[in-house]
């Protein structure tokens, strides 16, 4: 039996692009999906690195590319170059992001505050294309990078749904847990189908000992009945905002004493000059001289 090291290594080999006919040099392998490879390689022409995607078929390459050319965006990826290879493969080359999945992000020493700004990144990008008519329909861990300095990529535009070619019906793309209850039946998809799939992400952001509010955000956004999510990701956005300067959301309905912990902590300091006006007028008033 071949060990399966062995195995790899012959994978590798095999599947191993030519780049011959390109201006490209291979410095090594990102990674793999299920659409194709992904590596490192160096543009001649330029001098700089980049990262150059391999698909098996031509077809979702292309409309791959079209969409990245569509989708300028700090958050998205931009497009550089894309051809064929001698093989009848085709390629895809783009910036190289330096950076880390979200699901290996999330395992890290990162506070709240960090995480949110993450999120927000995240709705920024993904508003972004639904605004140009594009709907992602695979965010996942696995496509989103986050930077070392908290800078955020939405990847693998590949199987994204343009509202201008249909609904989307009678196709299932996308991966399971962050399929939208719709996505899933092959039913028609929109802008909340993507919504839904941020509240599956957020959940996965979140600690475990997540805020109530935060915990109904995330909810609201990945409710199975897409008309009683979010109508759009400006206003799942807004409500992320909203909690962070410690403001009413409309995914929660606070009781009494939640609004009066939320004020509270909203008006530390002017709290706290009121109590000490106060602590003075009691003490001026009791040791007044009689």
């Amino acid at each position: 039996m071949i060990p399966d090291r062995v195995l790899q290594h012959l994978r590798n080999v095999v599947e191993t692009p030519d780049l011959s006919g390109t201006r490209y040099d291979l410095v090594g392998l990102i990674g793999r999906g299920g659409m194709g490879a992904v590596y490192r390689v160096r543009d001649r022409m330029l001098g700089r690195e980049a990262a150059l995607k391999i698909v098996d078929e031509a077809g979702p390459m292309m409309e791959e590319a079209k969409t990245l050319a569509m989708l300028e965006h700090p958050g998205i990826v931009p497009l550089y170059d894309a051809g064929a290879l001698e093989d009848g493969r085709g390629y895809l080359v783009m910036r190289l992001v330096e950076g880390v999945r979200l699901d290996e992000y999330v395992s890290g020493p990162h506070g709240l505050s960090a995480r949110l700004d993450v999120a927000l990144k995240i709705c920024d990008a993904v508003s972004f294309a639904h605004s140009k008519g594009a709907v992602h329909r695979d965010l996942k861990p696995a496509n989103i990078l986050v930077g070392k300095f908290g800078q955020v990529a939405v990847l693998d535009w590949g199987v994204a749904l343009w509202r201008a070619n249909g609904d989307g019906s009678g196709v299932v793309a996308g991966t399971r847990k962050y399929m939208a209850p719709e996505q899933a039946a092959g039913l028609a998809v929109d802008s909340r189908s993507d919504i839904y799939a941020l509240g599956v992400l957020l959940g996965d952001l979140l600690p475990h000992d997540v805020p109530s509010r935060l915990a109904a955000i995330a909810g609201k956004a990945r409710t199975p009945d897409p008309n009683g999510r979010y109508e759009s990701v400006e206003e799942l956005a807004l409500d992320l905002r909203r909690y962070e300067d410690q403001l009413p959301v409309s995914a929660y309905r606070e009781n009494p004493l939640e609004r009066v912990v939320r004020f509270a902590g909203r008006n530390q300091v002017l709290l706290l000059l009121l109590g000490s006006y106060v602590l003075v007028r009691v003490l001026l008033y009791f040791w007044r001289p009689v």
